[in-house]
C-alpha cells in the first residue's frame, strides 16, 4: 500500500524530529553526567532550584517521570546532600523535597554551563528560525494533546 506524499512528509518529519531530539538529548546528557548526575537527578535539582520546595508526589508530573522512580532519584540526591526531605507541618501524608545549600551552590555553578551547551546546540539556527521552530513544534504538541486514540 503506497502512502500519499502528505503521509510520507509527515512520517519523515516525525523521524527527523525524533532523531534530532535523541541527538540533542544524548549530547546534553553527557554534559550533565560530567557533573556526576544523571538527567533525571538534574531535572529534579533544577526544578527545586528554580521553583522552590515541591511535594514529592508532584515532582514526577513536573519533570515527566513516573512516580515510582521519584523515590529512587530523591534518595540518590539526598545521599549526595543536594536535597533533603521535609515533612509538611499541616499534612503528615505530604513530604517536600527541598534543595540544600550545597545543592544550590552546585546548580548555581552548573546551570550557566548547561545553558551554554544548549545554546551551542541551537546556534545552528538564527533567532528567527528558533522562534519559528518553537511556534511550530508547540503547535503540534498542543494539537496532539487534544487527539484521542
Amino acid at each position: 500500500m503506497k502512502m500519499s506524499s502528505r503521509e510520507d512528509q509527515s512520517l519523515k518529519l516525525y523521524v527527523v524530529l525524533s532523531k534530532a531530539y535523541r541527538a540533542m538529548h544524548d549530547y546534553v546528557s553527557k554534559h550533565i553526567q560530567s557533573y556526576g548526575l544523571n538527567p533525571t537527578e538534574f531535572a529534579v535539582l533544577e526544578l527545586l532550584y528554580h521553583k522552590g520546595e515541591q511535594p514529592l508526589q508532584q515532582i514526577g508530573g513536573k519533570i515527566l517521570l513516573a512516580s515510582g522512580s521519584i523515590t529512587y532519584v530523591i534518595d540518590k540526591l539526598e545521599k549526595k546532600e543536594l536535597l533533603m526531605r521535609k515533612a509538611c507541618p499541616k499534612d503528615r501524608r505530604v513530604t517536600y523535597a527541598v534543595i540544600t545549600e550545597k545543592g544550590k551552590r552546585f546548580i548555581a555553578e552548573m546551570f550557566p554551563e548547561h545553558k551554554k551547551v544548549i545554546d551551542q546546540i541551537m546556534s545552528v539556527l538564527t533567532e528567527e528560525e528558533k522562534q519559528t521552530a518553537i511556534r511550530l513544534i508547540k503547535q503540534v504538541g498542543l494539537y496532539v494533546k487534544n487527539l484521542e486514540i
